[in-house]
């Protein structure tokens, strides 16, 4: 057994033991694998595939800077666009109370000033927080969440994460481009790219065999996340993932060319951290290699993705199985990006 293969089998050990299905996909040098492991769901269901889906979590995060690139190149906005000019007209008196505009840019980079969650969520959300924390927060109660939000400091002076600026600059795109988020992510990202079982509806009877998720070995309730789908609504399968990556390595050729480029700049360094970030993406310089990647969970999955442009690499590891306490999934995932690369990082 070579490192790779060993790097892959213990990303699958560290989705034990609540995990039924694992999928590792790795791009080295123009050639492309999807490795899966395990079935669908307990009991006698069918076999995990390349074409099995997995909710991402936050990994959609890096297809809303996509479309961000792409709006932006296309000259339909500006990364430097004051939020308030790109939300819905009925919307603009209730806008963030900040001292300073937040901008696009600072959405994209979580420097807006925002907290990690929208004002309200947290109450609203009590009965299902274990489940489905985010199904009742809809398009109103964003709007609503907007009105009673205050910003204290200067929008691009701090970094911080925030599911609700990058949600926020979903809907923000939505209306830019005049359709729901998930329609517009098809038609500008998904469908040019060729990612057919890439969506974020929560139920499609036209996409492939979706895993069934699990939170400490009970089954989940299928992700939705109406009001902030830009921060977590897209699922995708191994070889949709796959495809994705090798896009951002410039293996694919297409009128995203340049969004493409655009994501992988870097913008800022990230505080006590030896990263970067860029739109959305870490990047991190290591063993003469640049490394991008980003994390996501739901409460039933778990999701690592990372490419290096240098190393003509990229790795997608996906688990139906939620984050725990001290667990090494996504570590594991970005151990088999490392070892793909063939550099110490």
């Amino acid at each position: 057994m070579n490192e790779l293969d060993t790097a892959v089998r213990a990303a699958v050990r560290a989705a034990a033991p609540y995990a039924t299905a694992v999928t590792v996909a790795v791009a080295r040098e123009g050639q492309g694998e999807v490795r899966c492991f395990g079935r669908l769901a307990r009991g006698r269901a069918a076999a995990c595939t390349p074409d099995t889906v997995f909710e991402l979590g936050s990994v959609s995060k890096t297809f809303t800077a996509l479309l961000l690139a792409d709006l932006a190149t296309r000259g339909e906005l500006a990364l430097d666009d004051p939020v308030e000019h790109r939300l819905p007209p009925d919307w603009r008196p209730m806008t963030v109370r900040s001292a300073e505009p937040i901008r696009l840019l600072h959405l994209a980079t979580h420097t807006s000033g925002l907290p990690g969650l929208p004002p309200g969520l947290l109450a609203g959300a009590v009965p299902t927080w274990q489940t489905n924390p985010y199904a009742a927060f809809g398009d109103d109660r964003l709007r609503a969440a907007l009105a009673r939000t205050t910003v204290r400091g200067r929008p691009g002076s701090m970094y911080r994460y925030s599911n609700y600026g990058v949600g926020l600059l979903g809907r923000l795109l939505a209306e830019t481009g005049g359709l729901p988020y998930g329609e517009l992510l098809a038609k500008r990202v998904l469908v040019p790219l060729g990612l057919d079982a890439t969506t974020c509806a929560p139920d499609s009877p036209d996409s492939p065999s979706r895993a069934t998720g699990y939170r400490r070995g009970r089954a989940m309730p299928t992700w939705r996340i109406p009001g902030l789908p830009g921060a977590g609504a897209v699922r995708a399968s191994g070889s949709d993932l796959l495809r994705y990556l090798q896009a951002h390595l410039g293996l694919e050729e297409g009128e995203l060319g340049t969004p493409l480029a655009e994501v992988q700049r870097v913008r800022l360094r990230l505080p006590h951290s030896p990263d970067e970030l860029c739109l959305v993406w870490n990047h991190r310089r290591s063993g003469g290699r640049e490394l991008y990647f980003h994390t996501g969970a739901t409460r039933g999955f778990t999701a690592f993705v990372g490419f290096s442009p240098t190393g003509a690499t990229a790795v997608a590891a996906l688990a139906n199985t939620g984050p725990k306490r001290g667990g090494r999934f996504v570590q594991a995932g970005y151990e088999v990006l490392r070892t793909a690369t063939g550099r110490s990082t």
